[in-house]
C-alpha cells in the first residue's frame, strides 16, 4: 500500500493494499477504497463512501460530503456508492445520500471534469462525461453515454436519457430524452446527438429512425399519445421503444423542441 506520510487514514477505513493515497488526503472511518484506486493530494473521502476498483481521484476532490440540503441530518446519511474506472478531476464534489436508503450512486467509466458536482441521491450510469462545473441538483438521474457540457445546471428530479448531449451554459428544468441534443438558456431540443451516436456505433438506419421519431412526436401536430402510437408503428425498433418508454414515464415533463 502506497500511503503518503501526511495522509490521514482513520481507524475503520478500508483501503485496498493496491491503492495509493497522496499527501494531505483524508479517508474517514467507514469509507471503503477498492483495488488499484489512486487518491491524489488533498482529497477528502467521507465516511459513507464505498468505492470500487481503479478509480482516480484528483487534487481537492470531496466525495461523500454532507448533502447540501437545509433539512439534512447526518444521522440519516446514506452512502455514496461508486463503481469502477471513474476519473474525478480537481475539485469535484459529490454528496452522500439522504432521502433514500440507496443513497447517491455513480456507475463506472465516468469522467468528471474540474469542479463538476452531483447532489444528494443522484443516480448516474456508465460512460458519461461531465465537463467543468457541470452541476446535478439532488435526485437527478443520468443514464449512460451522456455528455453534459461546461456550466450546465440540471434541476432536481430531472432525468437525462442515454446518449443525450446538453450544450454549455444551459439550464435544464425538465427531462432530456434519449439521443437528443439540448441547448438554450432553458434547454430545448435542437436536434439529435449525431456525433455521440456515431461514436457509439449507431448505424445510419438507426440514426434515421431516431430522427423520424422526433419529427413525428414534436413536429407532426398530433397529440402526444397519438404520435407515440404512430411512432411505434412507423419506426419500429429498440431506439423507438426507448424514446417512448422515457416519455411515458416522465414525471417532470419533457423539454420542448426549438
Amino acid at each position: 500500500m502506497n500511503i503518503h506520510p501526511t495522509a490521514i487514514i482513520e481507524d475503520g477505513a478500508q483501503v485496498h493494499e493496491t491503492a495509493s493515497v497522496g499527501p494531505y488526503s483524508i479517508i474517514e472511518a467507514g469509507a471503503v477504497i477498492g483495488e488499484g484506486c489512486r487518491i491524489e493530494s488533498s482529497v477528502r473521502i467521507f465516511a459513507p463512501t464505498r468505492m470500487g476498483a481503479f478509480n482516480r481521484v484528483c487534487h481537492g476532490a470531496t466525495l461523500g460530503s454532507d448533502a447540501q440540503d437545509l433539512t439534512f441530518d447526518p444521522a440519516r446519511a446514506s452512502p455514496l456508492t461508486i463503481g469502477d474506472h471513474n476519473h474525478f478531476k480537481e475539485g469535484v464534489n459529490i454528496s452522500c445520500g439522504t432521502k433514500s436508503a440507496e443513497g447517491t450512486r455513480i456507475g463506472s467509466h465516468n469522467y468528471w471534469m474540474a469542479y463538476s458536482h452531483a447532489g444528494h441521491d443522484c443516480v448516474v450510469g456508465d460512460h458519461n462525461i461531465f465537463a467543468n462545473t457541470a452541476t446535478l441538483a439532488g435526485h437527478v438521474e443520468v443514464d449512460h453515454h451522456c455528455f453534459l457540457s461546461g456550466q450546465v445546471a440540471i434541476h432536481q428530479f430531472c432525468r437525462i436519457g442515454a446518449y443525450a448531449m446538453v450544450a454549455g451554459v444551459t439550464g435544464v428544468p425538465q427531462d432530456v430524452p434519449p439521443f437528443a441534443l439540448a441547448d438554450g438558456h432553458r434547454a430545448r431540443i435542437v436536434g439529435i446527438n449525431v456525433v455521440g451516436l456515431r461514436r457509439g456505433g449507431f448505424t445510419q438506419a438507426q440514426r434515421s429512425r431516431i430522427k423520424g421519431v422526433y419529427r413525428l412526436v414534436f413536429r407532426s401536430g398530433l397529440r402526444l399519445g397519438e404520435a407515440l402510437v404512430k411512432a411505434e408503428t412507423d419506426y419500429p425498433g429498440p431506439e423507438t421503444d426507448e424514446i417512448i418508454q422515457f416519455i411515458q414515464t416522465s414525471r417532470r415533463g419533457i423539454i420542448s423542441i426549438a
